[in-house]
């Protein structure tokens, strides 16, 4: 069992840098076929990536549209909505008018990070979890001062910081991805030089 994990090992370590060499009908492919095939890859992978990216970009949008009705019916109608009239002992109207702009603010910076493929696109999703991760701790301790604790407003201080993680997590899998793709274009022009 050694022996044969052992040359088991030995034959990976020879196929590390090279591409696959035969298709379907177990023919060699050409360095064309080879270039097509990896071409190919890279065009697939930049359309999921801005399609991936342009979804939760979109969800995110849709979770500003629902903090600036918030912020209307705020304005318009104070402590009308229910998770604002659990705190209309605790907190002054313009400090939920506030904290809810600022989670606009993180949201911004999380549709800039993920939108926008920079050098440094990802720095703007850092900040918007920085900015989400201060405005947890403001409404975990506005909860905490209420009477009862309501687990139906657990979302105002998570949901922008969930949401921050989760731009985070999909855009660290589509830039895995991408340099995935990038190390087998790599590998198909290594392995052409050998």
């Amino acid at each position: 069992m050694k022996k044969l994990a052992r040359k088991l090992r030995k034959n990976s370590e020879d196929d590390k840098f090279s591409l696959p060499v035969h298709d379907d009908d177990s023919r060699p492919l050409d360095s064309l076929e080879q270039e097509e095939l990896v071409r190919s890859l890279e065009k697939n992978q930049a359309q999921q990536s801005r399609f991936w990216r342009t979804v939760f970009v979109a969800l995110v949008i849709c979770y500003i549209l629902f903090i600036l009705y918030s912020i209307f019916h705020q304005i318009s109608s104070p402590w009308e909505l229910r998770h604002h009239a659990y705190f209309m002992k605790e907190i002054y109207s313009w400090m939920i008018i506030s904290a809810d702009w600022v989670a606009i603010l993180a949201f911004s910076f999380a549709i800039k990070g993920l939108h926008y493929e920079s050098m440094h696109h990802r720095r703007w999703i850092w900040y918007s979890w920085y900015i989400s991760a201060v405005l947890a701790v403001f409404w975990l301790y506005y909860m905490s001062r209420l009477a009862k604790f309501r687990w139906d407003i657990i979302w105002l201080p998570f949901g922008p910081l969930s949401a921050s993680t989760i731009c985070l997590y999909v855009d660290h899998l589509l830039t895995e991805s991408s340099e995935e793709v990038r190390k087998l274009h790599g590998y198909m022009y290594a392995y052409k030089a050998s």
